[in-house]
């Protein structure tokens, strides 16, 4: 009999590689970027035990050499979906009764997998198949997602160790359970950690999941599920179901077990589903937990008194790193008047200098955006300003998709505060630039708050202290990750947990316990060690 009480590691965060010239890690990681674009290979659905093939294929390519062909992948259709939903729910009792150290001990090893062995797959993978920069994969499909699974099994032993008081004569318990039915997880194509993390995260408390990955980016995908299944990750308890979302969202939403959704992607289609979620409300077993991370038009607002050196760093990183492919990436700026002229001559200088290519090369800052759709929307934008008597380019504003979708990082400059570029969410490589008086910094802080209905991140420059006590006060709701005198991305598992509210979603903070809870139902039990033997009250003694 196993009677110890088991503690979980406290996490660290994984550090993060640098990859320099005639590094050991260098040369792995080219080996392995050699190898995968060698061969074309063919991705199944993961369903229960089964990795079946429809048929209904897909393709993934690489968005800077879209005529090289990484894999071909089997969509769904309505047969697999319920195979999958009868696949997960055949597993459910099964893998909630797993000891709680027995999942943590999967995902842990995922972890140390990830750390070691698959490092390098991973981060080829994403490299290939979403266009990042050696610097962006390692931070995201290497080390966030390590992070990911190492913190959130420590907050679930957490979340087990909270209980309630016991008064004397009797034990109170709170029982963590997961939820009734199955949590149906859709990731986003920018990020592999999420990928990773949002069919994961419920079920190491214990839920069993079917994910949907991003048709752009079911190539990572397909890596997370080897990686998970060499972990001992049990049969049936994530199922991969890449497809259309017409094909497979429709009908997961309106199955009666549906219990949850973890959800990162665009506003209109979370906002869909909630709506369908809202008009199934009676027919389902249980009230569906929803959580979701959409969209964002992130800010970097500038006091008088900013350092210049830092915040031209913070706006091109901020709003050029993975092309700008981020909800947290800076979209629009508030520069004030007197620091405007020089720190554009020098994000002309700058900006011009950065190199967009093949990630292979890591010499470029900047790879391809993802696929055709979102090439001729952000080409849409910049086109948009060419015909605009109210904007003008600072520096950039051409595009090529000949060889690959490549959008030249572009800094745009309006004089309207409400602009079409600096309300909307664009998703690439552009910056809007708002020049505002020195003396209404004020004013224009509340401008910031009320132009967009996201809540996401933002950022504020200043060196007076007085200034950003305002800013943070103003802003309190224009974000859910604030950053002062730093660039709005990059947040850290377990330094800066992620996630907005308003149109940005539900705010769960990913990378923190409160996301975690969201995956439990909490089940109260009272022994009393000496029941009372006489209904009557000793108040009833006397008239």
């Amino acid at each position: 009999m196993n009677n110890a009480i088991f503690n979980v590691p406290p996490p660290q965060n994984e550090p993060i590689l640098a990859y320099g010239p005639q590094s050991n890690e260098k040369k792995m990681l080219k080996e392995k970027l050699t190898e995968l674009k060698k061969n074309t290979i063919e991705i199944p659905a993961f369903i229960g035990s089964e990795e079946v093939k429809t048929g209904n294929l897909g393709e993934c390519r690489c968005p800077h050499e879209h005529a090289h062909l990484l894999a071909t992948y089997h969509q769904v259709g309505e047969e697999e979906v319920g195979t999958a939903i009868a696949s997960a729910l055949s597993v459910r009792e099964k893998w909630a009764a797993m000891p709680w150290e027995a999942r943590a001990a999967i995902f842990l090893k995922a972890a140390d997998l990830l750390a070691t062995k698959y490092h390098p797959i991973l981060n080829a993978a994403t490299m290939l198949g979403q266009s990042k920069t050696v610097y962006e994969a390692e931070i995201d499909s290497a080390c966030e997602l390590i992070d990911f699974w190492r913190f959130n099994t420590y907050y679930m032993q957490q979340i087990y160790q909270q209980q309630p008081l016991s008064s004397r004569g009797c034990w109170n318990a709170t029982m963590q359970r997961p939820l009734e039915g199955f949590i149906f997880a859709v990731t986003p194509f920018n990020f592999t950690s999420i990928a990773g993390n949002l069919p994961t995260a419920p079920a190491i408390m214990g839920n069993v999941v079917l994910w949907k990955p991003a048709s752009s980016a079911v190539y990572n995908a397909y890596f997370i599920m080897k990686l998970l299944k060499e972990a001992g990750l049990p049969d049936g308890v994530i199922n991969m179901i890449p497809g259309r979302g017409s094909a497979v969202g429709n009908l997961v939403l309106n199955d009666r077990h549906l219990a949850g959704i973890h959800f990162t992607g665009s506003t209109s289609v979370f906002q869909s589903m909630w709506r369908t979620i809202g008009n199934n409300i009676a027919s389902y077993l249980t009230y569906p937990r929803i959580v979701g991370e959409t969209g964002g038009k992130d800010f970097i607002f500038v006091h008088p008194s900013a350092d210049s050196n830092q915040l031209l760093t913070a706006m091109i990183r901020g709003a050029f790193g993975y092309q700008g492919q981020k909800c947290s990436a800076a979209s629009r700026a508030y520069v004030p008047k007197s620091l405007w002229p020089a720190l554009k001559e020098r994000l002309m200088t700058e900006v011009s200098k950065l190199k967009i290519g093949d990630p292979e090369d890591f010499r470029n800052f900047m790879g391809a955006v993802i696929d055709k759709a979102a090439f001729n929307t952000i080409k849409s934008y910049i086109d948009y300003v060419k015909t605009s008597n109210d904007a003008e380019f600072v520096v950039g504003g051409t595009y090529d998709d000949s060889k690959g979708y490549f959008i030249h990082p572009t800094i745009v400059q309006t004089t309207d505060p409400h602009y079409k570029l600096m309300e909307e969410e664009i998703f690439g490589p552009v910056l809007t630039v708002y020049v505002y008086p020195d003396s209404e910094y004020e004013k224009t802080l509340e401008l910031c708050d009320t132009t967009s209905p996201y809540g996401l991140t933002g950022a504020i420059f200043a060196n007076d202290r007085e200034a950003i006590l305002k800013a943070t006060a103003m802003l309190e709701h224009a974000a859910g990750n604030f950053y002062i005198n730093d660039k709005p991305t990059g947040a850290v598992v377990g330094q800066q947990p992620f996630g907005g509210s308003r149109a940005s979603g539900t705010n769960d903070k990913a990378g923190s316990l409160i996301n975690l809870q969201r995956w439990v139902t909490p089940r109260t039990i009272k022994e009393n060690f000496i029941p009372p033997t006489n209904y009557s009250y000793r108040y009833m003694e006397e008239k």
